[in-house]
This record gives C-alpha cells, sequence and structure tokens, in this order.
C-alpha cells in the first residue's frame, strides 16, 4: 500500500510500532522538504485502510501553521458544536484538546459519537510533550466491533442509545458554553434542527435527551465500527465516591450531569459495559508524542483518548469534514 507510494513522492511510510498497523508514520524523505499534493495523496490512499496517520518532521509547530496543514486538505474547520467537554478555541477551527485534570484519564471514544452527526477527520498536533505520560492512545473501531460480543453488538444496534444531559449548576458544562449562545431561542432551535428533545428545568437550567447509535457503517470502506460513547457518559464511569456524591445531591438520576440508556429508556447493563472496557483497553495502541508531530485520523475509523500526564503538556486539535448517520 502507501510505502512505495509514497517514497517515490518524498514521503516515507511505515508502521509506527512493529505489532501495530495503526498509527502509520509518515516522514518526509529529506528532512524539511516535502509537497502538499504527494501529502494529500498519501492520505487519500493510506488513511481509510489504515485510520490513523502520524506526520512527523513536517515543520509544523503552533497553531497557525497547524491550521494552514489541515485546511490545505481543503474541507472548512469545524466548530465545536454540543461539546460535551471544556476547551477553548485558540484559532479558527482550531481549539485546546480537552481541558480536564492532567491526573484523569479520558477513555477512548469516536468525536462526538453521542450526537448525530460528527466529523470524519479529527487532527491533534502536539505543540508541548509532557514531561510524563499525556500520549494520545488510538484503537481501531472495526476491530473493537469485531471483538465484541455478537449479541452485545446486536442488543445495542437495535435499542440504540439515549443520552440524557442536564448542564450547568456547577456539575457540568453551561448550556451556554455547550451550545456557543447565550440566547435560549438559538439553543432551542439547534436543538429542534439536531433531533434533540428538551425542557427548561424549574431551576432555568436546561435538559436534553437524543437517541443516537451504537454501532454505524463507514460511507466509504462501508466497514461496520462500534460508534458511540456509552461507556463514557454512564454514571459507571464515574470513581465510585464521585458516584455517591453525585447521586446524594440529585433527587431523581434523570438529573445526573449526563447519563446513557437504551434508546427506549430502559437502564444499561453494567456487564455489558464493563465488557466494553475490557475491549477498548485490549484494542489500545499507545506512543509517545514528539514535538511538532501532528496525528491525522478518521473519526469513524478510529477512537481517541488521553492518558494522565505530568508537566506541561499542549496538545491541540481541529476537525473537519461533517458527517451524519
Amino acid at each position: 500500500m502507501g510505502r512505495g507510494v509514497g517514497q517515490n513522492n518524498g514521503l516515507s511510510v511505515q508502521a509506527l510500532l512493529p505489532d501495530h498497523s495503526l498509527p502509520l508514520l509518515v516522514k518526509p524523505v529529506q528532512p524539511g522538504t516535502w509537497n502538499v499534493e504527494a501529502l494529500h495523496a498519501l492520505a487519500d490512499e493510506c488513511l481509510h485502510e489504515s485510520g490513523a496517520l502520524l506526520l512527523r518532521g513536517f515543520n509544523v509547530l503552533g497553531e497557525q501553521a497547524f491550521q494552514a496543514l489541515v485546511r490545505s486538505f481543503g474541507h472548512p474547520l469545524l466548530n465545536y458544536e454540543f461539546g460535551s467537554t471544556p476547551r477553548k478555541a485558540i484559532e479558527q477551527g482550531v481549539y485546546t484538546s480537552t481541558e480536564y485534570p492532567a491526573h484523569q484519564i479520558i477513555p477512548l471514544h469516536n468525536e462526538q459519537s453521542y450526537t448525530l452527526q460528527w466529523p470524519m477527520k479529527i487532527w491533534f498536533h502536539c505543540v508541548q510533550p509532557s514531561a510524563e505520560g499525556g500520549e494520545t492512545p488510538i484503537a481501531d473501531s472495526r476491530q473493537i466491533f469485531q471483538q465484541l460480543d455478537p449479541a452485545l453488538r446486536q442488543r445495542f444496534n437495535d435499542k440504540r442509545l439515549m443520552y440524557v444531559r442536564n448542564y450547568g449548576n456547577g456539575l457540568d458544562l453551561p448550556w451556554e458554553q455547550a451550545f456557543n449562545t447565550e440566547e435560549r431561542a438559538v439553543a432551542e432551535a439547534y436543538c429542534r434542527a439536531n433531533q434533540i428533545a428538551f425542557e427548561w428545568k424549574d431551576d432555568g437550567e436546561l435538559r436534553t435527551r437524543q437517541v443516537c447509535q451504537a454501532t454505524a457503517r463507514h460511507p466509504v470502506t462501508q466497514d461496520w465500527v462500534w460508534f458511540n460513547q456509552a461507556h463514557l457518559f454512564h454514571v459507571s464511569n464515574l470513581p465510585p465516591a464521585v458516584q455517591e456524591s453525585l447521586l446524594a445531591v440529585v433527587d431523581d438520576p434523570l438529573d445526573l450531569p449526563r447519563n446513557v440508556y437504551y434508546g427506549d429508556g430502559s437502564e444499561l447493563e453494567e456487564s455489558a459495559l464493563a465488557e466494553i472496557r475490557g475491549v477498548l483497553e485490549q484494542c489500545t495502541v499507545r506512543f509517545p508524542w514528539e514535538q511538532g508531530d501532528v496525528l491525522m485520523l478518521d473519526n469513524m475509523l478510529v477512537a481517541h483518548g488521553r492518558a494522565s500526564f505530568k508537566g506541561p503538556r499542549q496538545v491541540i486539535v481541529a476537525m473537519a469534514e461533517p458527517a451524519q448517520e
């Protein structure tokens, strides 16, 4: 596949890790010298097979250089709409990665797979690797799908998933941040346009419900992928002490900041979530960042997460090519 083609166009391609097909490591044959059209051709050839390209040695460092590289692929960069985690815009279409405390791990997930629309491409750029930890682990969503028990897979596929979110109150993102607006009418219009049920509660805060896919089929490769965030949104993802504290604060489980149910509102089995988390761990690929790296993912084919870390770390993100179920 891409190895020979890449070398012929001034780019070398090889597996980064000996026992894994992803990510593919892409480097200029002559350091610092590369052709943008050759890179685009290589991505077109290799990304749908591998799902992840690690671009190293391309003299990209910082927000503007990263933005220029990503824009060169020809698609407008997407805003972070209906977000579920805190992050800041630093250039148009370029954001900080999720701003959770350094000691926390972010489980594997496909970006915005808790909605009915998502980016097909997502890029990460390492401006500053951390002194310790801080990897962006990845996993093949096709492999995850294949390794899950077929009965579990079928049940999730048939019943779908309902994500319930309660904004604000110091427990989760304010609705103004999630919807990028201060106006209720704008948030309501977004919900109506995207099949999101909403209600304003007596305390003035917003609750939303949305029924979404658990699996999906890639529009180009036709591969089936595991494509949801049930394991991440479910209350069982929280440490036991945090679960107990939250349940003590809210009168009704539906008032939890976020939770997920089957599409008909019935409870997910914790045994199923434990199996899903186990398969995700088995499929995880980890590698250390180097300053200047750019990781390009097909967001449907490859999930990503974040390891805990020590010391300063800056990894920024951009997304493009909206798709929907």
